[in-house]
């Protein structure tokens, strides 16, 4: 009961566009070669979305003026578009000609990613005043006001709407291109498969986390010479080039996908053998799915909703699934700007840490859960409780968020130029050291004074000269009045940049932020098993529609902005840029760390709670239904061969 062979015969199953179907493509006809090409589409949506835009955000805040809920914005964006779109894409794709919505998605995708690279060929060349000119006391200070901050902050529009095209053309690829892998190979296959398709899109956002952090270290302006080194928070580094690289990519990797036929070949036999899981409705409205005409039409739409409505195994899985998205969107914004922060790094080494951690958690935990559930035979029920083990395990390391890196000592800011204590948020940087040099609030060029004591710049240090270290090319200021030198004997002075962070805490906070990622990801492939196994096989792409949509209205979206705010509040020190408040140069890490906490417990709880409720009401079939099933699949599988020419 429940098995329906559904004849391929008249059906086109060549690889290939239109009647062009050479015989040397049909060699990419199989699982392994879709597998191939959506690994390839994945890694790249990963590595734009979730990596270069991560890697470059506060490059893009520097730049463009704009605030951490801003940039929240920008990042939940794509989970907008992709909401908007996915009942419609999941739906009608679904029984529809999966490669060809899967191919123009990657393409619109592409599209997307070179709109978001627009606003730096738009935009007035980024201008940064010479250290020399104004930096050091009784320098020309004088700064002109030339455009005020708000125009450049509307471009986050179009960084939207690039997003917003993100978020359209991926829709298909993690509902219709996980269904499509699942109807085409073996049940005990397909968490494997899918596993390393979605272990391809960890490894995106880790490679772009890389690669961008390395384009990062290269000036936005290509080709003009520059005075300042990387290490400077005035320093914006190349963040479009990567946009330009991926999004041509894109492009490319969308024809070869949109060849494909609707099956591939041989792939009936293993919609015969498969045995139903779903979960038991008591009023028996689950048997609705079973019928082949239903859902392929508009006014089923509502009954394909109610069902899984009726689902509360699927509803509490839909919920789980958006606890753990918001933690992931949020830490994944603005993970390495809490790096940066915590252990006083540049925007670029902060990227690059933060890809060493995500490329062995995040990739080998989604490509580890896959492997356990095809190792064990885990069913339904198994499946669920190893996502309850793994939520918890990641529950207990998020409590090392109680321990903090304590911030750098900041004359003005964090401390007065005595060494006596500053209440948070009353700023003090004029002090009787430099009160002649006429120093300006605009110019922030922090600078590490030989009494290892951060000032907001040369000047605001009572600096009188410049010269260059010979062996690191950095610039040294001397004669720095406001610095006590008790350190070092001999005259004071200040290297660029800022203090080079000591935190005896910073080991102990990156090995436990490894656990909690890891832990995080081993339970993604198998909940994502749990969905498609406890719904009725018709629904599945509708299914992990709907998931989606809720997994991104109460995760996704919520995440950064969430995260962006409470950042916001634990800034101490805020760009003023000709009265315009900008983006934030300093941060408390103390309360970033509370912050963090607060969040992580809230969600990693009700994951758990969400879990266990899952695995608690979920109903399997009979015994005997699924014996059943099983002799039919065996006797419709000798059928198949017996007729095989």
């Amino acid at each position: 009961e429940g098995i329906k062979y559904v004849s391929a015969e008249g059906e086109e199953q060549s690889c290939g566009w239109g009647r062009f179907t050479p015989a040397c493509l049909q060699l990419c006809n199989t699982p392994k070669g879709v597998l191939f090409f959506f690994c390839v589409a994945s890694f790249l949506q990963g590595m734009i979305v979730n990596g270069f835009i991560n890697t470059v955000i506060t490059s893009i805040e520097r730049r463009f003026d704009l605030r951490s809920y801003q940039s929240g914005l920008i990042a939940s964006s794509y989970d907008i578009a992709a909401c908007i779109c996915l009942t419609f894409v999941s739906y009608f794709g679904g029984h529809g000609h999966k490669p060809r919505w899967l191919g123009w998605g990657v393409l619109v995708m592409g599209l997307g990613s070179l709109l978001f690279a627009l606003p730096h060929f738009t935009t007035r060349r980024y201008e940064v005043r010479s250290a020399a000119e104004v930096d050091v006391c009784g320098g020309n200070q004088s700064l002109p006001c030339t455009q005020p901050a708000s125009s450049l902050s509307d471009y986050r529009f179009v960084f939207m709407l690039g997003q917003f095209l993100h978020g359209m053309g991926a829709t298909p690829l993690y509902t219709l291109g996980v269904t499509y892998l699942d109807e085409n190979v073996k049940t005990n296959y397909s968490p494997v498969y899918i596993g390393v398709f979605y272990t391809a899109a960890i490894l995106g956002p880790a490679a772009g986390y890389l690669v961008g952090g390395i384009f990062l270290n290269i000036y936005t302006e290509i080709g003009r010479e520059i005075d300042i080194a990387p290490e400077n928070t005035l320093w914006v580094g190349a963040w479009w080039i990567g946009f330009l690289g991926a999004g041509a990519a894109s492009i490319l990797t969308s024809f070869p996908i949109l060849g494909y036929p609707q099956r591939l070949p041989g792939s009936q036999r293993y919609n015969v053998m498969r045995v139903s899981e779903a979960h038991q409705i008591k009023d028996g409205s689950h048997k609705k799915a079973l019928d082949p005409d239903f859902g392929k039409t508009v006014k089923d739409l509502p009954g394909s909703v109610l069902l899984l409505l009726k689902n509360p195994t699927f509803i509490f899985l839909c919920l789980a699934g958006a606890t753990e998205a918001t933690l992931i969107a949020g830490m994944s914004t603005f993970g390495p700007k809490f790096l940066e922060s915590q252990f006083s790094l540049s925007a670029s080494e902060a990227a690059t840490f933060f890809g060493y951690l995500v490329v062995p958690a995040g990739g080998g935990g989604t490509l580890l859960g896959g492997f356990l559930v095809n190792k064990f035979k885990l069913r339904c029920s198994g499946i669920i409780k190893l996502c309850l083990l793994c939520t918890v395990w990641s529950l207990l390391a998020v409590f090392i968020f109680f321990i903090h890196c304590p911030n750098m000592p900041m004359a003005g800011v964090t401390q007065t130029y005595d060494r006596s204590a500053l209440p948070g948020g009353h700023l003090n940087l004029t002090a009787a050291c430099n009160a002649d040099c006429g120093c300006l609030r605009e110019t922030y060029s922090p600078v590490c004074g030989s009494d290892d004591i951060m000032y907001y710049s040369p000047c605001h240090a009572g600096c009188r000269k410049v010269s260059e270290n010979l062996g690191n090319g950095k610039k040294v200021y001397r004669e720095c009045s406001c610095v006590n030198n008790t350190r070092l004997p001999g005259p004071s002075f200040a290297d660029a940049g800022k203090c080079i962070s000591s935190c005896v805490n910073r080991p102990l906070l990156l090995c436990f932020m490894f656990v909690i990622i890891l832990f995080t990801f081993l339970s993604s492939i198998p909940a994502l098993t749990a969905t498609l196994r406890c719904v009725s096989d018709r629904q599945r792409s509708f299914a992990l529609g709907i998931q989606w949509i809720v997994v991104r209205t109460l995760g996704g979206i919520p995440g950064p902005i969430v995260f962006g705010s409470m950042i916001d509040k634990s800034c101490l020190l805020w760009q003023d840029q000709c009265g315009e408040q900008g983006s934030c140069y300093v941060y408390q890490n103390s309360a970033m760390s509370r912050y963090t906490l607060i969040a992580g417990l809230v969600y990693k709880v009700l994951g758990t709670i969400f879990f266990i409720v899952a695995c608690l009401i979920y109903k399997p079939p009979p015994p005997e239904s699924t014996r059943s099933s099983s002799d039919s699949s065996e006797n419709a599988n000798c059928d198949l061969r017996g007729r095989k020419p």
